[in-house]
């Protein structure tokens, strides 16, 4: 039996920034939208998406005097991402 897919972690842009949040301490807004390829705009939309439903934290500040905006996986987004990870290996038989 098939396991249910994660909607929020079924987009791409979503699922690239999760996977790359989960192998790392935390990553800033200009390395996720490089690591990404995602446009400034497309990529803020989809980690307000993330953050809303708990998977991530953001966190704004300065580094020097340039905005910096720092993501990191919370709890609930390590472990959607795992169950995520689990459903898609159900479909690979």
């Amino acid at each position: 039996m098939f396991k249910k897919l994660d909607p929020l972690l079924h987009s791409e842009l979503r699922l690239a920034v999760m996977s790359v949040l989960v192998n790392l301490e935390e990553a800033d807004f200009v390395y996720l939208r490089e690591a990404t390829g995602a446009t400034a705009g497309n990529l803020s939309v989809q980690l307000d998406k993330l953050s809303e439903a708990g998977y991530i934290t953001i966190e704004k500040g300065f580094k020097g005097k340039k905005p910096q905006t720092l993501c990191r996986i919370s709890p609930t987004g390590l472990q959607a991402f795992a169950d995520y990870v689990e459903a898609i290996r159900s479909y690979l038989g």
